[in-house]
Order: C-alpha cells, then sequence, then structure tokens
C-alpha cells in the first residue's frame, strides 16, 4: 500500500515537473512593442524602440523601430532563461535575462571582446523620449547648415534635414560620405533629442534651438538654411589623368577570380559598388540595388559588389557575404576586395584620385570606359535627395545602354 502511495506521489510530481519545465521551455520575449534603454558608462542613457511578433525563438521576428523604418534583427536563440538577438551584419548581439514585462541584459559583441553597455527593456512602451508633459516653444522642421567637430577640432560639414510634428521630432544628416539613416525623437521647450539603432551601436543627438534658428548641440551647431547642400557627389571622386578603365581580378566566396574582363561583363554597362556588409549606408545601397538589378539584368546590365570586410579569415568572409546576400536577395557577383580600410582601398585601384566612402558607386559603359563615379549613397532617411538619386542613377544607366558599342 506504501509502495502504491510513493508511486503516485512519484508520477504527481514528475508530471508536475514536466508540465513546469514545458511551459518554461516555451516562455519567450512577449509578443508586442518594447521600449529599450542603452545605460551608458558616461551616465546618458539612449532610448530605442522594438516590436516582437511571434510566441518562440524558432518562429519570432523582431524588428527595431526607428521613424517609418522596422529594421529585421537576425533570428533570436533562446537559451534557458535567457534570448539572444544577434545583429550579423555588425558582429553584434542584445542579450537578455526573460522576465514577464521587463527584460535585464548587454549589447556587446559576439565575441565578446570590447565594451559592454548594460540595457533594459520595458513592455507596451512604445514613446521613445519621455517629454515629462513638457510643450516645444517652436517648431524647428527645415534644413541646416551643420557643423560637426570632433575633440581633436576637425571639423566636418552636413545638411540636418528636421520634420517635426508636435513634439515628435525625425530627422537626418546628410554627409559626403551618406547619411545617418533614421533619427526619431522629441522636441520639449527648446531641447530636442534623437535617437537611431539597427545594431552598430546606439546612435544619439541632443541639443537647443533659439528664434533665429541656431542649433547648439555638444559636438555641432546647425544654422537653418533652405538651400544648405553638400559638394556634388558625382564630382568627389573620379579617374586620375592617364585612365579611362577600371578593372580587378578578385575572388568570391568560393575562391573563383572574377574581373571585368570576363566573358559575363562584355559589352554590358556594368555597376560596380565598393561596400561592406558592416555599412549602415551599403545596407541602404543593397536594399535599393538588388530588386533594381532583377528588374533591370535583362536589358544589358550587370553590377558586381566589391566587399571589403572586418576580418580576412575565409570562413568569416563566406559567411558575412552569404548572409549578406541572403538578406537582400543579390543576384549580382559578389567578391573580396580586403579588410576594411580606405586607404588600402585606394591602393587597391590605383586609378581612383581617392577612396572617401563606402559605399562608391561606379558606373562603368559597354566599353568599359568609367562614365561617372557616386561617393557615398543617399538614402531612404533623405526624403527627395534618395528619389532624386534614384532618378539620376536610371537616367545613366538609360544614356549608357542607348550608347553604341
Amino acid at each position: 500500500m506504501m509502495l502504491k502511495i510513493q508511486f503516485r506521489l512519484f508520477l504527481f510530481v514528475s508530471l508536475l515537473l514536466a508540465a513546469t519545465l514545458s511551459s518554461y521551455a516555451q516562455q519567450f520575449i512577449a509578443a508586442g512593442k518594447w521600449r529599450g534603454v542603452f545605460h551608458n558608462a558616461n551616465g546618458i542613457d539612449v532610448p530605442f524602440n522594438f516590436e516582437v511578433k511571434g510566441k518562440s525563438a524558432a518562429t519570432a521576428k523582431v524588428y527595431l523601430l526607428n521613424g517609418e523604418e522596422h529594421f529585421e534583427t537576425s533570428q533570436p536563440v533562446q537559451k534557458g532563461d535567457s534570448v539572444i538577438i544577434p545583429f550579423d551584419q555588425f558582429d553584434t548581439e542584445l542579450a537578455f535575462k526573460i522576465g514577464d514585462s521587463d527584460l535585464t541584459g548587454t549589447f556587446r559583441k559576439k565575441d565578446h571582446s570590447g565594451r559592454v553597455i548594460p540595457v533594459t527593456a520595458t513592455y507596451g512602451q512604445d514613446f521613445r523620449f519621455n517629454d515629462n508633459d513638457e510643450k516645444p516653444v517652436g517648431d524647428i522642421s527645415g534644413k541646416y547648415d551643420i557643423t560637426f567637430k570632433s575633440e581633436s577640432g576637425r571639423e566636418d560639414k552636413a545638411v540636418g534635414l528636421f520634420k517635426q510634428k508636435g513634439n515628435r521630432l525625425y530627422a537626418t544628416f546628410m554627409r559626403i560620405t551618406g547619411d545617418s539613416r533614421f533619427l526619431e525623437g522629441i522636441v520639449k521647450g527648446n531641447q530636442f533629442f534623437l535617437s537611431s539603432f539597427i545594431g552598430g551601436g546606439p546612435a544619439y543627438y541632443t541639443g537647443t534651438f533659439d528664434e533665429a534658428g541656431q542649433l547648439t548641440g555638444a559636438n555641432f551647431t546647425g544654422i537653418k538654411n533652405a538651400n544648405a547642400a553638400l559638394p556634388d557627389p558625382y564630382k568627389l571622386t573620379y579617374l586620375k589623368d592617364g585612365y579611362k578603365t577600371f578593372d580587378f581580378s578578385l575572388p568570391d566566396v568560393d575562391g573563383k577570380k572574377v574581373s571585368l574582363k570576363d566573358e559575363k561583363y562584355k559589352d554590358k554597362v556594368v555597376i560596380v559598388t565598393i561596400t561592406g556588409t558592416w555599412c549602415p549606408n551599403c545596407i541602404d545601397e543593397a536594399s535599393f540595388l538588388a530588386p533594381w538589378y532583377k528588374k533591370n539584368k535583362q536589358r544589358g546590365v550587370e553590377a558586381v559588389a566589391v566587399h571589403y570586410e572586418r576580418k580576412a579569415d575565409p570562413v568569416y568572409v563566406k559567411n558575412a557575404i552569404e548572409n549578406f546576400k541572403k538578406r537582400y536577395n543579390i543576384e549580382y557577383d559578389e567578391v573580396f576586395g580586403g579588410l576594411v580600410d580606405k586607404k588600402a582601398v585606394a591602393e587597391s585601384f590605383p586609378a581612383l584620385n581617392t577612396f572617401l566612402s563606402f559605399p562608391t558607386i561606379l558606373f562603368i559603359d559597354k566599353q568599359g570606359n568609367v562614365a561617372k563615379i557616386y561617393t557615398g549613397f543617399t538614402g531612404p532617411a533623405t526624403g527627395v535627395y534618395y528619389q532624386q538619386f534614384i532618378k539620376d542613377f536610371n537616367d545613366e544607366v538609360d544614356h549608357l545602354l542607348a550608347s553604341g558599342t
């Protein structure tokens, strides 16, 4: 009799434990919107927003929210009571201990090298910065001449594009190397706050404004100017005297050498982009070029991406480029140029007068001559400037296709 009671008790406890473990194994970050905060060592907290869709790590999708952009992360991985949200393109990850409505964890490199930033997140909060019920004293929408100043005193010119709706603020900074993508924040009183995050590291800008249309931040100043502009991106990078053509012989991820002299490119218009999987503006470029190529390749157009990556290890390079290819559904050729270094790129391509930015786009005509070179990338966050880039890009390709061989 006693044995029967002990057996039943054992069976009950076993079933209860199994049910508990089963329930625990299925636990995941709650689906919905979250507000995260990076707690930096300098005391500055930088907020970001993300959304979780799905109920398990195997099926869930996580999106980083910045303005109108929903940027999908890599596939989450659950390990016991923790979840890892990786960003493969940047070799970084968020590691959270799972909670019902709060998450605590860190932002770190995948190999655990470098600095670690504490991060917390709260479920159900869709605001970014808390306005504390303080109303804006003005509207700073418009275009600005911006001057960034580094600690060494070096000045960097930019154009600021600001759009304010009530106390909500959306902005981006355009430089000759590219734009700062989608920034989102608020205006309260005569202060403004902006942030963004897509996996490479948090971006944060804050400053004040006055009635004269002047912005003042910790490392920048701005003056409102409807005519603010940057140098023509088609005139920054060019071929040195004595050069007309552009070529290379570089390996793809399987070690096969690719050259513009290959039969595949003969008598075709070729777009060459000097790029990298780690580069935010290169992400925007690939998001444009990949579908554009699929739509236009039958017209006698080819494209090649020359990647410069953070490591030269063949396994690392293969994984990085293939993940990039899969994410953006790239069908054009991709080759490996070397380690990320602007000087190294300039040495790899001696025909170029200089190399200023990832990405840089070369338009090559049917004879193999370089027709134009576009420095940097003006992405979707720039609005009308992005639309103008698309128009100019298509016009140039149309012109080159119309030219005889």
